[in-house]
C-alpha cells in the first residue's frame, strides 16, 4: 500500500497523506496547502518567490544547491603564439633569441643614425634660412586716389 504524497502550491513543500487541506476554487481548480499559515498567505496573495521559507524563493535565490551541484572547472588558459600584423611569427621567435648585449647595440645604432638625420635636417634648414634672409628690394608704396573737393558742387534737393 502506498500513499499519495502531493506539493503544497504555495510553499512547494511535500504534504503526506492525512496532512494539510485540499480546497476547489470555483473554476474548478484544485488546490492543495501544507498549512494555514501556507493558505493564508495566498489568499492575501503574497508572492512565494518573496517568502523566504518557501520552495521558490529558495530556488530563486540559489540556496542549499551547492550541496547538489559539484563545482565547475575552470578552464586553464593555455599560451599560444602567433603572428602579429607586420611581423611574421619567425621574426618573432628569431627577435625572442637574440642576446640582450646584440639587441642593445642594435637599439644604439638606431638612435645614432636618427640623431644624425636630425643633424642634417637642421643643417639643410639652416642654410636655406641664411639665404633666404637677404633683405628684397623696398616696394613704393602704393598711392591712393585723391579724394573729391568738399564743397566743389552744390547739393540739390534738400534735407531728407
Amino acid at each position: 500500500m502506498s500513499t499519495k504524497i502531493e506539493l503544497c502550491s504555495y510553499s512547494g513543500y511535500k504534504v503526506y497523506a492525512g496532512h494539510g487541506k485540499r480546497v476547489v476554487k470555483p473554476d474548478g481548480k484544485v488546490v492543495v496547502y501544507l498549512s494555514q499559515k501556507c493558505q493564508r498567505s495566498a489568499d492575501m496573495k503574497r508572492n512565494p518567490r518573496n517568502i523566504t521559507w518557501t520552495v521558490l524563493y529558495r530556488r530563486k535565490h540559489k540556496k542549499g544547491v551547492i550541496e547538489e551541484q559539484s563545482k565547475k572547472k575552470t578552464r586553464r588558459t593555455t599560451k599560444f603564439t602567433r603572428a602579429i600584423t607586420g611581423a611574421s611569427l619567425n621574426d618573432i621567435m628569431a627577435k625572442r633569441d637574440q642576446k640582450p648585449e646584440f639587441r642593445k647595440m642594435q637599439r644604439e645604432q638606431a638612435i645614432r643614425a636618427a640623431k644624425q638625420a636630425v643633424k642634417e635636417k637642421r643643417a639643410t634648414k639652416k642654410a636655406t634660412s641664411t639665404t633666404s634672409k637677404a633683405k628684397p628690394a623696398p616696394q613704393k608704396p602704393i598711392q591712393k586716389a585723391p579724394k573729391q573737393a568738399a564743397g566743389a558742387k552744390p547739393r540739390v534737393g534738400g534735407k531728407r
